[in-house]
């Protein structure tokens, strides 16, 4: 091994413990002869080998309202479903980053009478931030906060399937559903569970279950919390303290970032990426989302009404370009179905409209639309 690789490998042992910065492992990465993206591939690999417990995480997120509430059924951007969802809250069950649907509070879940009904076992050692154990009766309070009559929540629709959900005891969770539904354990997985208060979901105290305890909530502005030393998943929760600061603008999230004021941001201007990127100290991640853009045409009036003029529009659209010019390559064609790769049960759908010029004349004058 030569004096300068002796060098790198004590380097990404620093590196795993903090002690190096990126800027000053990639340099020295740099004169033994890596390329600058393999540099900071190994700067990465190194501090995710050796994880750190404790310090602040600061977050800009865009979209916080002077509207934001802590009612989880009106958690509708980017800004209360960050800071006050996965902070705060945990549910019956999680979509891990595979797809799959795992417990989360519950331990156990099982269908019966054809996915009609399904019976939720709760996890031991569960606690809400007051020290109370986590019981059946605050998921069903904390269920029927959405279902109930003249509810304001944004999922009432979602749980629409719901005929009751009972507690039998006080750590099992009954579903009667409407029909069969094989898929209602990741439907839940979306709804947070908060203590129940004479019966009723107690939402205002922002009492929850998740890593972080609530210390200040100032809608449209920030949110701060405190870790959850009792929190019962103990891979969780690594920071001391996190705070969620609301800034709208991209580019002022942007500029956070980049002074260090923030620790991370979301929705990054895919026109300033290469600008991010040739910061040291930063590492964009980027993955396939869920998010789909789709283009709708109204069948029941002219001129989509006719399916030639519909299969025209397809055809006139040069999808390559539009991935290029419109995301700047960040994206990918979805050929006509709106379900991602990212889905566990998605398909990989084969192109059905190229953009051809030609075949839009001739569907557009076989429908009398020229």
């Amino acid at each position: 091994m030569t004096e300068f690789e002796l060098k790198l490998q004590s380097a990404a042992k620093l590196a795993a413990n903090g002690r190096v910065s990126r800027r000053d492992f990639v340099q020295l990465a740099l004169a033994a002869g890596l390329t600058a993206t393999a540099a900071n591939a190994m700067f990465v690999q190194a501090v995710r080998a050796e994880p750190k417990r404790g310090g602040t995480l600061k977050i800009g997120i865009s979209d916080g309202a002077a509207v934001d509430t802590m009612d989880p059924g009106l958690y509708v951007n980017p800004f209360t479903t960050t800071a006050l969802g996965g902070t705060l809250s945990n549910s019956l069950t999680e979509v891990d980053s595979k797809g799959n649907v795992v417990p989360d509070l519950a331990e156990s879940f099982e269908p019966s009478d054809g996915a009609k009904k399904w019976v939720f076992k709760l996890r031991k050692g569960a606690t809400f931030h007051n020290g109370r154990t986590v019981a059946a009766d605050d998921v069903v309070a904390s269920v029927r906060h959405h279902t109930v009559e003249g509810t304001k929540s944004v999922a009432k629709s979602l749980l629409a399937t719901i005929k009751n959900v009972v507690a039998d005891g006080a750590e099992t969770v009954v579903f009667e559903l409407d029909g069969g539904n094989a898929d209602f354990p990741y439907i839940i997985s979306d709804i947070a569970v908060m203590p129940a208060k004479e019966g009723v979901a107690d939402w205002e105290s922002g009492i929850r279950t998740g890593p972080y305890l609530l210390e200040k909530f100032e809608p449209g502005v920030i949110a701060t919390f405190n870790k959850n030393p009792n929190y019962f998943k103990s891979d969780k929760g690594w920071f001391d303290r996190v705070e969620c600061l609301a800034i709208n603008d991209v580019t002022a999230r942007t500029n956070a970032l980049n002074t260090g004021e923030v620790h991370y941001m979301d929705r990054c201007d895919l026109k300033t990426l290469d600008i991010l990127n040739q910061n040291p100290d930063l590492v964009i991640s980027e993955t396939t989302g869920y998010g789909h853009y789709v283009y709708v045409m109204n069948v029941q009036k002219a001129p989509f009404d006719n399916a030639d003029v519909r299969n025209a529009l397809k055809y006139s659209l040069n999808r390559d370009e539009i991935v290029q010019k419109v995301f700047l390559g960040h994206g990918a064609i979805g050929n006509d179905n709106p379900i991602a790769p990212t889905v566990k049960f998605a398909i990989a759908p084969q192109p059905k409209h190229v953009y051809d010029p030609d075949m839009v004349k001739s569907l557009l004058k076989k429908a009398g639309a020229e």
